[in-house]
Protein backbone atom coordinates (compact mmCIF):
# COMPACT_ATOMS: atom_id res chain seq x y z
CA UNK A 1 0.00 0.00 0.00
CA UNK A 2 1.52 3.69 -0.88
CA UNK A 3 1.90 5.57 1.82
CA UNK A 4 -0.81 7.79 1.97
CA UNK A 5 -1.17 10.92 4.19
CA UNK A 6 -2.95 14.74 3.23
CA UNK A 7 -0.67 15.53 0.97
CA UNK A 8 -1.44 12.60 -1.65
CA UNK A 9 -4.05 13.58 -4.26
CA UNK A 10 -3.99 9.96 -6.43
CA UNK A 11 -3.20 6.44 -4.76
CA UNK A 12 -3.39 3.68 -6.60
CA UNK A 13 -2.74 -0.13 -4.66
CA UNK A 14 -2.49 -3.31 -6.43
CA UNK A 15 -4.00 -2.04 -9.38
CA UNK A 16 -5.21 -4.57 -12.01
CA UNK A 17 -6.70 -4.71 -15.63
CA UNK A 18 -7.22 -7.68 -17.67
CA UNK A 19 -8.84 -7.92 -21.24
CA UNK A 20 -10.11 -11.50 -22.76
CA UNK A 21 -7.41 -13.13 -20.38
CA UNK A 22 -5.25 -10.78 -21.18
CA UNK A 23 -3.18 -8.85 -18.22
CA UNK A 24 -2.68 -5.08 -19.84
CA UNK A 25 -2.22 -3.77 -16.08
CA UNK A 26 -0.35 -6.44 -13.36
CA UNK A 27 -0.90 -5.22 -9.74
CA UNK A 28 0.83 -1.69 -9.78
CA UNK A 29 1.38 0.55 -6.67
CA UNK A 30 2.27 4.13 -6.85
CA UNK A 31 0.98 7.80 -5.38
CA UNK A 32 1.47 11.21 -6.34
CA UNK A 33 1.79 14.42 -4.02
CA UNK A 34 -0.57 17.59 -4.21
CA UNK A 35 1.43 19.70 -6.35
CA UNK A 36 3.56 17.66 -7.61
CA UNK A 37 5.00 17.06 -11.30
CA UNK A 38 4.87 13.08 -12.04
CA UNK A 39 5.94 11.73 -15.60
CA UNK A 40 4.27 8.08 -16.25
CA UNK A 41 6.47 6.29 -18.72
CA UNK A 42 6.60 3.10 -20.31
CA UNK A 43 7.31 1.84 -24.31
CA UNK A 44 4.03 1.74 -26.31
CA UNK A 45 1.55 -1.14 -24.93
CA UNK A 46 3.41 -0.70 -21.35
CA UNK A 47 0.23 -0.17 -20.19
CA UNK A 48 0.15 4.13 -20.09
CA UNK A 49 -3.10 4.31 -22.11
CA UNK A 50 -4.69 1.60 -19.73
CA UNK A 51 -3.83 3.04 -15.96
CA UNK A 52 -4.65 6.44 -17.62
CA UNK A 53 -7.99 5.46 -18.59
CA UNK A 54 -8.48 3.62 -14.87
CA UNK A 55 -7.69 7.26 -13.06
CA UNK A 56 -9.68 9.13 -15.28
CA UNK A 57 -12.97 6.97 -15.32
CA UNK A 58 -13.08 5.06 -18.65
CA UNK A 59 -12.39 2.09 -18.06
CA UNK A 60 -13.41 -0.04 -14.29
CA UNK A 61 -10.28 -1.48 -12.31
CA UNK A 62 -10.31 -5.68 -12.45
CA UNK A 63 -8.96 -5.30 -9.23
CA UNK A 64 -7.49 -3.24 -6.51
CA UNK A 65 -8.53 0.29 -5.47
CA UNK A 66 -7.81 4.48 -6.60
CA UNK A 67 -8.10 7.02 -4.94
CA UNK A 68 -8.57 10.32 -6.90
CA UNK A 69 -8.14 13.41 -4.30
CA UNK A 70 -9.78 11.52 -1.68
CA UNK A 71 -12.59 9.82 -3.78
CA UNK A 72 -12.75 6.27 -5.72
CA UNK A 73 -13.45 6.41 -9.63
CA UNK A 74 -15.38 3.36 -9.84
CA UNK A 75 -17.80 4.57 -7.17
CA UNK A 76 -18.07 8.48 -7.58
CA UNK A 77 -17.26 9.16 -11.46
CA UNK A 78 -19.15 12.00 -11.27
CA UNK A 79 -16.94 13.94 -8.71
CA UNK A 80 -13.71 12.34 -10.00
CA UNK A 81 -14.49 14.50 -12.96
CA UNK A 82 -14.94 17.10 -11.27
CA UNK A 83 -11.02 16.90 -9.55
CA UNK A 84 -9.32 16.50 -13.01
CA UNK A 85 -8.71 18.06 -16.27
CA UNK A 86 -7.14 16.71 -19.35
CA UNK A 87 -5.67 16.77 -22.38
CA UNK A 88 -5.67 13.95 -25.14
CA UNK A 89 -2.53 12.97 -27.44
CA UNK A 90 -4.84 14.35 -30.23
CA UNK A 91 -6.51 17.25 -31.32
CA UNK A 92 -10.05 17.42 -29.70
CA UNK A 93 -10.52 21.20 -30.24
CA UNK A 94 -13.66 22.01 -31.86
CA UNK A 95 -11.66 23.75 -35.17
CA UNK A 96 -15.21 25.72 -36.66
CA UNK A 97 -15.44 27.23 -33.15
CA UNK A 98 -13.10 30.54 -32.12
CA UNK A 99 -10.89 30.01 -29.05
CA UNK A 100 -13.32 31.39 -26.77
CA UNK A 101 -16.16 29.67 -28.15
CA UNK A 102 -13.97 26.30 -27.29
CA UNK A 103 -13.81 27.56 -23.44
CA UNK A 104 -17.37 28.88 -23.52
CA UNK A 105 -18.65 25.20 -24.32
CA UNK A 106 -16.02 23.35 -22.09
CA UNK A 107 -17.14 25.86 -18.91
CA UNK A 108 -21.12 25.32 -19.73
CA UNK A 109 -20.07 21.34 -19.91
CA UNK A 110 -18.18 21.65 -16.49
CA UNK A 111 -21.16 23.63 -15.02
CA UNK A 112 -19.04 26.45 -14.85
CA UNK A 113 -21.21 29.91 -13.63
CA UNK A 114 -21.08 32.32 -16.15
CA UNK A 115 -19.49 35.15 -14.79
CA UNK A 116 -16.52 33.13 -13.16
CA UNK A 117 -15.95 30.93 -16.52
CA UNK A 118 -15.54 34.12 -18.48
CA UNK A 119 -13.46 35.19 -15.65
CA UNK A 120 -11.12 32.37 -15.82
CA UNK A 121 -11.33 32.17 -19.99
CA UNK A 122 -9.52 35.56 -19.82
CA UNK A 123 -7.08 34.58 -16.91
CA UNK A 124 -6.01 31.38 -18.95
CA UNK A 125 -5.66 32.62 -22.63
CA UNK A 126 -3.90 35.68 -21.29
CA UNK A 127 -1.29 33.29 -19.27
CA UNK A 128 -1.39 31.47 -22.40
CA UNK A 129 -0.70 34.17 -24.66
CA UNK A 130 -3.97 33.73 -26.67
CA UNK A 131 -6.61 36.10 -25.27
CA UNK A 132 -5.61 38.66 -28.17
CA UNK A 133 -6.72 35.34 -30.94
CA UNK A 134 -9.66 34.65 -28.86
CA UNK A 135 -11.66 35.41 -31.57
CA UNK A 136 -9.59 33.84 -34.16
CA UNK A 137 -11.07 30.57 -35.41
CA UNK A 138 -9.47 27.26 -34.32
CA UNK A 139 -8.91 25.92 -37.69
CA UNK A 140 -6.53 28.67 -38.38
CA UNK A 141 -3.91 28.02 -35.58
CA UNK A 142 -0.36 26.68 -35.51
CA UNK A 143 -0.32 23.50 -33.66
CA UNK A 144 1.02 24.61 -30.62
CA UNK A 145 -0.89 27.30 -30.14
CA UNK A 146 -3.46 24.71 -30.42
CA UNK A 147 -2.25 22.81 -27.85
CA UNK A 148 -1.75 25.86 -25.46
CA UNK A 149 -6.00 26.26 -25.88
CA UNK A 150 -6.32 22.66 -24.50
CA UNK A 151 -4.46 23.33 -21.96
CA UNK A 152 -5.95 26.57 -20.87
CA UNK A 153 -9.39 24.31 -21.24
CA UNK A 154 -8.29 21.85 -19.47
CA UNK A 155 -8.09 23.56 -16.81
CA UNK A 156 -11.07 25.64 -16.86
CA UNK A 157 -13.18 24.61 -14.11
CA UNK A 158 -10.45 24.53 -11.42
CA UNK A 159 -9.04 21.03 -11.74
CA UNK A 160 -6.57 19.84 -8.85
CA UNK A 161 -4.98 17.29 -11.44
CA UNK A 162 -4.31 17.96 -15.06
CA UNK A 163 -3.35 14.81 -17.16
CA UNK A 164 -1.37 15.64 -19.92
CA UNK A 165 -0.81 12.72 -22.51
CA UNK A 166 1.91 13.22 -24.89
CA UNK A 167 1.51 16.83 -24.41
CA UNK A 168 3.59 18.15 -26.91
CA UNK A 169 4.07 15.71 -29.35
CA UNK A 170 4.93 16.49 -33.08
CA UNK A 171 5.81 20.01 -32.09
CA UNK A 172 9.38 22.08 -32.59
CA UNK A 173 11.81 22.21 -29.95
CA UNK A 174 11.06 25.79 -29.27
CA UNK A 175 7.03 25.80 -29.01
CA UNK A 176 7.96 22.35 -26.63
CA UNK A 177 10.03 24.68 -24.09
CA UNK A 178 7.05 27.19 -24.26
CA UNK A 179 4.44 25.24 -23.41
CA UNK A 180 6.42 23.46 -20.58
CA UNK A 181 7.06 26.65 -18.94
CA UNK A 182 3.48 27.69 -19.33
CA UNK A 183 2.85 24.21 -17.30
CA UNK A 184 5.42 24.79 -14.61
CA UNK A 185 4.37 28.25 -14.41
CA UNK A 186 0.40 26.57 -13.60
CA UNK A 187 2.00 24.60 -11.61
CA UNK A 188 3.43 27.23 -9.09
CA UNK A 189 1.08 29.34 -9.30
CA UNK A 190 -2.38 27.38 -9.24
CA UNK A 191 -0.93 24.48 -7.28
CA UNK A 192 -2.62 21.72 -9.79
CA UNK A 193 -1.07 18.28 -9.62
CA UNK A 194 0.56 17.36 -12.99
CA UNK A 195 0.24 13.94 -14.17
CA UNK A 196 1.89 13.42 -17.79
CA UNK A 197 3.04 10.83 -20.59
CA UNK A 198 6.03 11.51 -22.67
CA UNK A 199 8.43 10.02 -25.16
CA UNK A 200 10.68 12.64 -24.76
CA UNK A 201 13.12 11.40 -22.12
CA UNK A 202 14.69 14.59 -21.95
CA UNK A 203 11.49 16.30 -21.54
CA UNK A 204 10.97 14.32 -18.61
CA UNK A 205 14.69 14.46 -17.07
CA UNK A 206 13.65 18.32 -16.95
CA UNK A 207 10.39 18.83 -15.67
CA UNK A 208 9.59 15.58 -13.82
CA UNK A 209 10.16 15.79 -9.66
CA UNK A 210 9.15 12.00 -9.96
CA UNK A 211 8.87 9.23 -11.86
CA UNK A 212 6.95 6.14 -12.31
CA UNK A 213 8.43 3.53 -15.44
CA UNK A 214 5.85 0.94 -16.52
CA UNK A 215 6.86 -2.08 -18.67
CA UNK A 216 5.02 -5.06 -19.75
CA UNK A 217 2.13 -4.20 -16.95
CA UNK A 218 4.06 -3.66 -14.20
CA UNK A 219 5.57 -0.97 -12.47
CA UNK A 220 9.65 -1.59 -12.59
CA UNK A 221 11.35 1.54 -10.43
CA UNK A 222 9.96 4.93 -9.23
CA UNK A 223 11.87 7.62 -8.02
CA UNK A 224 13.40 11.04 -9.14
CA UNK A 225 15.17 11.64 -12.51
CA UNK A 226 18.36 11.21 -10.55
CA UNK A 227 17.76 8.64 -8.41
CA UNK A 228 16.66 6.50 -11.67
CA UNK A 229 19.52 7.32 -13.48
CA UNK A 230 21.55 6.26 -10.13
CA UNK A 231 20.06 2.97 -9.92
CA UNK A 232 21.13 2.07 -13.55
CA UNK A 233 24.35 4.06 -13.39
CA UNK A 234 23.04 6.14 -16.88
CA UNK A 235 24.24 9.18 -17.61
CA UNK A 236 20.78 10.33 -18.57
CA UNK A 237 17.28 9.54 -18.08
CA UNK A 238 16.82 8.24 -21.49
CA UNK A 239 19.62 5.97 -21.08
CA UNK A 240 18.08 4.32 -17.52
CA UNK A 241 15.25 4.21 -19.64
CA UNK A 242 16.49 1.76 -22.32
CA UNK A 243 18.27 -0.07 -19.36
CA UNK A 244 15.19 -0.80 -17.95
CA UNK A 245 12.99 -1.75 -20.68
CA UNK A 246 15.19 -2.93 -23.37
CA UNK A 247 15.73 -1.77 -26.86
CA UNK A 248 13.37 -4.35 -28.84
CA UNK A 249 10.55 -1.54 -30.46
CA UNK A 250 7.06 -2.66 -28.67
CA UNK A 251 3.79 -2.87 -30.80
CA UNK A 252 1.43 0.30 -31.17
CA UNK A 253 -0.73 1.96 -28.79
CA UNK A 254 -4.16 2.50 -29.48
CA UNK A 255 -5.13 4.13 -32.75
CA UNK A 256 -6.22 7.44 -33.24
CA UNK A 257 -9.73 5.97 -33.83
CA UNK A 258 -9.09 4.47 -30.49
CA UNK A 259 -8.89 7.62 -29.08
CA UNK A 260 -11.44 9.48 -30.70
CA UNK A 261 -13.38 6.76 -29.32
CA UNK A 262 -12.31 7.13 -25.88
CA UNK A 263 -12.16 11.24 -25.91
CA UNK A 264 -16.22 10.92 -26.78
CA UNK A 265 -16.69 8.62 -24.26
CA UNK A 266 -15.41 10.82 -21.58
CA UNK A 267 -17.40 13.64 -22.48
CA UNK A 268 -20.31 12.28 -22.85
CA UNK A 269 -19.92 10.70 -19.20
CA UNK A 270 -18.95 13.98 -18.50
CA UNK A 271 -21.85 16.18 -19.86
CA UNK A 272 -24.49 13.78 -17.55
Amino acid sequence: MPDIDSNTIISVNDLTKTFDGITAVDHITFSVKAGEIFAFLGPNGAGKSTTIKMLTTLLHPTGGAISMNGHDPAHSPHRVRRTFGIVFQDPSLDEELTAYENMEYHGILYNVPKDKRRQRTKELLTIVELWDRRDDLVKNFSGGMKRRLEIARGLLHHPNILFLDEPTLGLDPQTRNLIWNYIKELNRVEGVTVFFTTHYMEEAERVAQRIAIIDRGRIVIQGTPDELKNATKSASLEEAFIELTGRNIRMEEPSSLDRLRARRKFFKRAGR
